[in-house]
């Protein structure tokens, strides 16, 4: 378990941020701090190697982010109401919006249309398609077709892959 050093809430272990308050976990191990002068910055600046470009869009949108615990990659989602998720195979005929195959999909179990997430109003849902190794919110099993409602900081399981739910708070929600 790690500790919320903002609210003191336990999360699971390897959570990036606090399914409580939202507050980001562990970052101290990993950040380290510099001094840098206004003279750096304005040479780097003059040589192009800081460029800033606003966030997308579609990413200043988000409604829910997922988090991928095992490799700690981040995929926030947005401009639709709905996701399917899965991954893709040859000669698949029906494609998931979310392609789970670069994060061992397949060696994990995720079915081609594993599950379905998605907003109603101020609800999140999410509901398994009737896939072959399951899907489970914080170790339960889904029953297929059925849509369950989900929390910030949720930890959904299609198969083996474990993926965190972030969501925004309600009040933000578009």
């Amino acid at each position: 378990m790690i500790v919320c050093p903002n609210c003191n809430h336990e999360n699971m272990a390897g959570a990036v941020f606090c399914s409580e308050c939202g507050a980001p976990l562990n970052l101290a191990d990993s950040l380290a701090t510099q001094n840098i002068t206004t003279g750096q910055v304005r040479e780097a600046v003059k040589k192009k190697s800081i460029l800033r470009t606003p966030a997308p869009e579609a990413a200043l949108n988000n409604w829910v982010t997922l988090h991928l615990l095992d490799t700690g990659q981040v995929l926030p989602l947005s401009d639709r109401n709905e996701f399917t998720l899965g991954r893709i195979s040859e000669g698949q005929p029906i494609m998931p919006d979310i392609d789970l195959s670069p994060y061992q999909a397949y060696a994990n179990g995720v079915s081609r249309l594993h599950a379905v997430i998605k907003r109603e109003g101020n609800q999140i849902l999410l509901m398994d398609l009737g896939s072959s190794n399951g899907t489970y919110v914080n170790g339960k099993r889904l029953n297929p077709n059925i849509e369950q409602n989900l929390k910030n900081g949720d930890v959904v399981a299609l198969g083996k892959l474990k993926v965190q739910v972030l969501l925004k708070p309600t009040g933000h929600i578009n």
